[in-house]
C-alpha cells in the first residue's frame, strides 16, 4: 500500500466547513502579535542571463527536433522571447506576502497556482508524477544542450539542474519544482531584503498579465489543443515607461474590479488544495522546498473564495543543505500519493462574508497596505502624464493627421475635377463630330436639289441663256 496512489475529490461545501473549522481551532500562518522580520524596502537584482546562446541553438534545430522538445518539454522555449520589465518586477516582489505564499496587492491576494503554470507551459498533469523528485544521474552527460534551456530560467546548470530535465523524460512534470523555486525565492530576497531572484522571472510576469489586462471576449483558439498562452505573450509589445514606483502605487491600490481572475488562457477544473496529512500543497523544489495554500485564490478558479487554512505556512520552507532534509523530503514525497481535490462551484469572484471579516483582520508579514490618498482605478493610474516634448509631438502628429486629411480631400476633388473635364471633353467630341455629320449631310442634300432642279429648268426651257432665247425669237419670226 506503500506506493498506492489515492485521489480523492471532494464536494465544495465539504471543503468549505473542514478549513473554516481548521482555521478557527488552529488559527492562520501569523498569530496576533507576531512582529515582522521583513525590510520595509527590498532591493531585488533581476537581471537576466544572457539569452542569445540560446537562441542560436534553438535556431539551428530543424523542425523534427523542435517539435520533439515541444512533445517532452512543453512550450518552455517561448520562455526565450519573453521580456522581463525590471521596474514592475522590482515592484512585485515588495508585495510578496512570506508567511502566506502569495501576493497580497493591496485589497486581494493572489498566487501563481499548479493549475496556471502547468496550463502556461503546455505541461501533462500526472498525479502520481507531480510530487516526485529523482536521485538518478543516468544520462546527465547526454542533456546537452537540451538541459541549457532551463539555466536561464534557474541561473546556472548543476546536477540539479540536469536532474530536473532527467526527472522531465521520466514524464515527471516541472510545475512543482518551478514554483518552488519561485516562491523560496521571493521569500529569501523578502527576508535578506536584498539578492538575486533565482527562479523563471518570465513565466512570472506573463502570469501576472493574464490578470491585469481585461479580456472582453475569449478568442475560441483558447479551447484549441495546439493553442499556445506562452507563444501569443511572446508576440505581445508590453509598456515598459511605468517606473517603479508608479508600479508600486498601483499595486499599493488595487481593488477587485482592477483583477481579471481568472486569467484568459485559463479553463477552470477540479482544484488540488492538499495533499497527505499537510492542510495545504507541499512544493519540491531543486534546491529546497515550500509550500503553498491554493485555497487562498479560489477566485482565479472562478469559485466562491471562503476562509484558506494557512496554518504552518510560515514555517514550511526549507533547504536541502539543512540537517535532516532527506526525512522531510520523503514526508513531502509520500503525502503526495495522496491528493485531495475540490469540486469548483462556479459562482464566480464573490466572497463569503465570514472570508471578508477574516481578511481585513488577518496579521500579515509586512507588505504594503492600501493608500487612503489614492483611489484612482488601475486604467487611470496607467495614463502616464506627458511631458512637455510628448505635448509638442502629439500636436504635431494631430496637425499633420489634419494636413493629411485635407490633402486627401483635395485629391478626391482634383480627382472628381478631372472627371468632370473628361465627361465636358467627351461631349464636346461627340456634339463636333454630330455637328460635322450634320453639315455633310446637308451639304449633300442641297448637292441633291440643285442637280434637280437644273433637270427641271431643262424640261421646262428655263435652263437656255440669252443668246439661245434671241436665235429662238428670230426663227418664230
Amino acid at each position: 500500500m506503500e506506493n498506492e496512489f489515492l485521489n480523492k475529490v471532494e464536494d465544495n461545501a465539504a471543503v468549505r466547513a473542514w478549513s473554516e473549522k481548521l482555521q478557527s481551532e488552529k488559527g492562520d500562518s501569523l498569530t496576533e502579535g507576531y512582529v515582522s522580520e521583513l525590510q520595509e524596502f527590498t532591493r531585488v537584482n533581476a537581471a537576466q542571463n544572457e539569452l542569445q546562446e540560446l537562441r542560436d541553438i534553438w535556431a539551428r534545430w530543424d523542425e523534427e527536433a523542435k517539435q520533439s522538445f515541444y512533445q517532452s518539454y512543453g512550450d518552455i522555449s517561448y520562455l526565450l522571447d519573453i521580456k522581463v520589465d525590471k521596474h514592475l518586477f522590482r515592484a512585485m516582489v515588495q508585495f510578496w506576502n512570506a508567511a502566506y505564499k502569495c501576493f497580497t496587492f493591496g485589497e486581494v491576494d493572489l498566487v501563481p497556482t499548479l493549475e496556471e503554470y502547468t496550463v502556461l507551459l503546455r505541461c501533462q498533469r500526472d498525479e502520481r508524477t507531480l510530487g516526485r523528485r529523482s536521485d538518478s544521474t543516468k544520462g546527465r552527460q547526454q542533456m546537452y544542450p537540451v538541459g541549457e534551456f532551463v539555466r536561464f530560467a534557474l541561473r546556472h546548470v548543476d546536477e540539479a539542474v540536469t536532474d530536473l530535465f532527467d526527472r522531465l523524460e521520466k514524464g515527471v512534470t516541472p510545475v512543482p519544482a518551478i514554483l518552488a523555486e519561485t516562491f523560496r525565492s521571493l521569500s529569501m530576497c523578502r527576508k535578506s531584503g536584498n539578492g538575486r531572484f533565482i527562479g523563471c522571472a518570465q513565466l512570472l510576469m506573463v502570469w501576472f498579465h493574464g490578470h491585469f489586462w481585461k479580456v472582453d471576449k475569449v478568442s475560441y483558439r483558447v479551447f484549441s489543443e495546439t493553442y499556445s498562452p506562452l507563444k501569443e505573450e511572446a508576440a505581445i509589445q508590453r509598456r515598459e515607461d511605468i517606473s517603479e514606483e508608479k508600479w508600486m502605487e498601483i499595486l499599493q491600490n488595487l481593488k477587485e474590479e482592477d483583477i481579471e481572475w481568472r486569467a484568459f488562457w485559463m479553463v477552470p477544473d477540479e482544484i488540488l488544495y492538499r495533499c497527505g496529512n499537510f492542510d495545504w500543497v507541499p512544493l519540491i523544489g531543486i534546491w529546497g522546498a515550500t509550500g503553498y495554500t491554493p485555497l487562498l485564490a479560489l477566485r482565479q478558479y472562478k469559485s466562491r473564495q471562503f476562509i484558506p487554512a494557512t496554518y504552518g505556512l510560515a514555517q514550511c520552507e526549507f533547504s536541502f543543505k539543512d540537517a535532516h532534509y532527506k526525512k522531510k523530503v520523503r514526508e513531502l514525497s509520500d503525502a503526495w500519493k495522496q491528493t485531495r481535490w475540490m469540486k469548483r462551484l462556479a459562482v464566480g469572484s464573490i466572497v463569503t462574508s465570514e472570508y471578508d471579516g477574516w481578511f481585513k483582520k488577518r496579521v500579515n508579514n509586512n507588505v504594503p497596505r492600501p493608500s487612503l490618498e489614492n483611489t484612482q482605478p488601475m486604467a487611470e493610474q496607467l495614463r502616464v502624464i506627458p511631458s512637455e516634448l510628448e505635448i509638442i509631438k502629439q500636436d504635431f502628429e494631430r496637425k499633420s493627421l489634419e494636413l493629411g486629411k485635407k490633402i486627401e480631400q483635395l485629391e478626391e476633388e482634383k480627382m472628381h475635377l478631372r472627371l468632370d473635364v473628361d465627361v465636358q471633353r467627351s461631349e464636346a467630341e461627340k456634339w463636333k463630330k454630330g455637328k460635322t455629320k450634320a453639315e455633310e449631310e446637308d451639304l449633300d442634300s442641297l448637292k441633291t436639289d440643285y442637280k434637280k432642279l437644273r433637270l427641271s429648268m431643262r424640261t421646262a426651257g428655263l435652263g437656255k441663256t440669252s443668246e439661245q432665247w434671241r436665235h429662238e425669237v428670230e426663227r418664230k419670226d
